[in-house]
């Protein structure tokens, strides 16, 4: 996952009928988002943002209500223009897209998923699925084929010939995630679309989406409120607050070295079980003090990709400590007792 699919460099978007004198203020003297609707009568949605996103990856934007997470992922297929930056996807200047490639851009690479589906009430779900190929004027033989396709992806097969007031919520959501797929897009992007679902429909639907992306290859930008969905299923993640992303890293970087006391408000309450893992708690062999008792030719063996959960099993087995080993199986490290008790408490020791 080296080749980045997703650029934004530097970009800004201030809502305000002086949106630009308020950006020429911005950079010149360098004023807050309350300086800048107090002088301006602007609001700053999203503040000198950047990232990128690798081909393949889930790359989860989350963020309390108001931090600018859905107005960020509404740039990457411009359904708002920036104020100011760089917008980059599939190796294209979004910015430079005249209106017929940026329909095409839509149509064909990009598919965008919400959290309120806005399926058409007056057409059964197959015809739902196939209105972007409808669009695009593919025949009606191949939009029956590709919408069956895409609703036994999601495991909606015999529903084709339903309505949408039918369904459940969280039927609907499949029927809009089979649409996305239809056209086979490049990118997905998902704004909030399983939060207004019962946990135990969110959890499998969550399953279904992670799975869909492995086999499929999708790049997907996920926006959430929910940090235990973005852990759950980011390669990656942003926090944002005030429209500025506060902290980028994975779920493991993010739980054990929080960024400021923002982000470790966030995470004071997550389980670091499924997240921590050996390399980041292991003491590199070469230094390590042997204890009394400890009998490193008696000691079990793990990965230093094994999990928190995984080791406290492996220790309950013995009173010796637990060895790691790289992917070449070499002996890179070491986990005593204390050192596994240290990684629960506090995540890293």
């Amino acid at each position: 996952m080296s080749e980045d699919v997703i650029t934004l460099k530097n970009v800004w978007k201030i809502f305000g009928d002086r949106a630009e004198e308020a950006m020429r203020a911005v950079e010149s003297r360098g004023l807050t988002k309350p300086e800048v609707l107090k002088e301006f009568a602007c609001v700053v949605g999203i503040a000198d943002c950047s990232f990128s996103v690798r081909r393949g990856e889930i790359f989860c934007v989350m963020g309390l209500s108001g931090s600018g997470k859905s107005t960020m992922v509404r740039h990457l297929n411009r359904l708002i223009e920036p104020t100011s930056g760089e917008i980059s996807v599939l190796g294209k200047d979004v910015l430079a897209l005249n209106n017929q490639q940026l329909r095409e851009m839509r149509a064909n690479h990009l598919g965008m998923v919400f959290q309120h589906m806005a399926l058409l009430p007056h057409r059964t779900v197959r015809d739902n699925v196939g209105f972007p190929l409808q669009v695009r004027g593919e025949p009606k033989s191949v939009r029956w084929e590709v919408s069956q396709r895409c609703l036994n992806m999601v495991n909606l097969d015999g529903y084709e010939d339903r309505f949408p007031r039918e369904l459940s919520g969280g039927m609907q959501q499949r029927v809009g995630l089979a649409r996305a797929l239809a056209s086979d897009p490049e990118v997905l992007l998902m704004d909030e679309p399983f939060s207004a679902l019962d946990p135990l429909i969110r959890r499998q639907l969550q399953d279904q989406f992670m799975a869909l992306s492995a086999e499929l290859n999708k790049t997907t930008v996920f926006i959430t409120h929910d940090l235990d969905e973005a852990i759950r299923i980011g390669n990656r993640i942003a926090i944002m607050k005030d429209g500025r992303i506060v902290q980028i890293g994975t779920p493991e970087q993010i739980v054990t070295e929080p960024a400021d006391d923002y982000v470790r408000d966030f995470v004071e309450g997550i389980s670091k079980l499924k997240l921590v893992f050996a390399h980041s708690i292991m003491e590199p062999i070469d230094s390590y003090q042997l204890e009394a008792g400890d009998d490193l030719a008696q000691s079990p063996r793990a990965s230093h990709g094994t999990d928190l959960d995984q080791l406290i099993d492996i220790a309950t087995t013995t009173s010796h400590p637990i060895i790691i080993q790289d992917d070449d199986g070499q002996d890179v490290g070491v986990i005593s007792k204390s050192r596994l008790l240290k990684g629960i408490q506090g995540g890293k020791a």
